[in-house]
């Protein structure tokens, strides 16, 4: 186990979150969060973080000034930095390709120099769009369902796994995360660099700071909460697209294992989601919060695509389940209510970012 780790993205949602985990659950542990704090509501994390003895670095993975192999004596890097938006990629290319794909350069050379272990957090969305889109689905009364028979590979009513084509366009932000992917098997070669790659679904819970393009959850819950309108967009604005969803405290759960047990696992390139068993439609998400919140907004509807958007995807994560024994514990009800309490009890301090 190690004793020492450095968290990129340390700030945000997941880095955070992890971080606190792993504190509360190892005191002694020396833990570093290193953040540059673009997005907002991140510095809402730095008391948190301090509260618990966690350093916190200011900087940004773009400058490899910033990751001096002098300043970070860490057994283990944990890279949770990344421009997250899909969206963010077709307006403007530049902040995107920086932070996820160079910032994994930075980061892997910081890794090789210090001689750290390296587990990143990558995306489902390395997987093509246009594949996606072709997947047979069908229509029912709340959501979109996978059919059982499929003409490409890796796909079944468990949703989408590691064998799925990864031929095609993914956008901007699946790139930079597919071309880190590799970059991170290429040190692994090259320099006996230890990693693990977790592909994940959706994550979410109390925390997030979610918006349009990336939180949908969390966005969802606190515009029901502070009585703000949502809109369905796309697919004729039925709000049946579908996502699984993972709470943070089950990714937490594996990250401990894969901590635990880094050299057996070593070279892992894996999927991590909530799976079919806890996937929402935008309208099943909104009833749920109906219900928790005793709440009804205004949903308008939109019927034209985003760029870049899919109508379901579910991640099959049959195989870290088999290899691990690790598994969801979290159902998609237990975590929305979870970020509806989150809210209630600190409605004032996430009203100006979450409204």
């Amino acid at each position: 186990m190690p004793e020492s780790i450095l968290i990129l993205g340390g700030a945000g949602f997941v880095g955070s979150s992890l971080a606190i985990g792993l504190k509360k659950n190892y005191p002694q542990w020396n833990i570093i969060c290193f953040d540059n704090l673009r997005r907002r509501g991140s510095e809402l994390n730095l008391n948190r973080l301090k509260e618990l003895d966690i350093k916190f670095v200011h900087g940004d993975i773009r400058l490899s000034a910033d990751l001096e192999p002098t300043m970070f004596d860490v057994d283990t890097i944990i890279d949770c930095s990344a421009e997250p938006s899909v969206l963010a990629g077709f307006a403007s290319p530049q902040y995107v390709l920086q932070t996820n794909l160079l910032g994994t350069i930075n980061a892997l050379e910081l890794a090789r120099q210090i001689q750290a272990r390296f587990l990143f957090l990558s995306t489902s969305r390395v997987y093509p769009i246009e594949t996606l889109k072709s997947i047979k689905y069908t229509e029912q009364k709340n959501r979109f369902s996978i059919n059982p028979d499929q003409n490409v590979p890796g796909v079944s009513q468990l949703g989408i796994a590691e064998n799925f084509p990864l031929q095609s366009y993914r956008s901007l932000y699946g790139t930079t995360k597919l071309a880190s992917e590799m970059l991170i098997e290429e040190y692994r070669h090259a320099y006996g660099l230890e990693a693990i790659i977790n592909r994940c679904g959706v994550i979410t819970g109390p925390w997030q700071m979610g918006k349009v393009d990336q939180g949908v959850f969390v966005l969802w819950v606190a515009a029901h909460y502070f009585e703000k309108s949502l809109s369905y967009i796309g697919y004729n604005g039925t709000g049946k697209q579908v996502r699984d969803l993972l709470h943070i405290d089950d990714l937490l759960s594996l990250i401990n294992y894969q901590l635990k047990h880094f050299s057996q696992l070593n070279g892992d390139v894996l999927n991590v989601g909530g799976g079919a068993d806890n996937s929402l439609s935008l309208l099943e998400s909104t009833k749920i919060c109906e219900e928790i919140t005793g709440k009804s907004i205004q949903i308008k509807s939109k019927a034209t695509t985003r760029q870049g958007d899919i109508p379901i995807f579910v991640t099959d994560s049959s195989q870290i389940i088999a290899k691990t024994g690790w598994k969801p514990t979290i159902n998609p009800k237990q975590t929305l209510k979870d970020i509806y309490e989150w809210i209630l009890e600190n409605e004032m301090m996430l009203k100006p970012v979450l409204s």
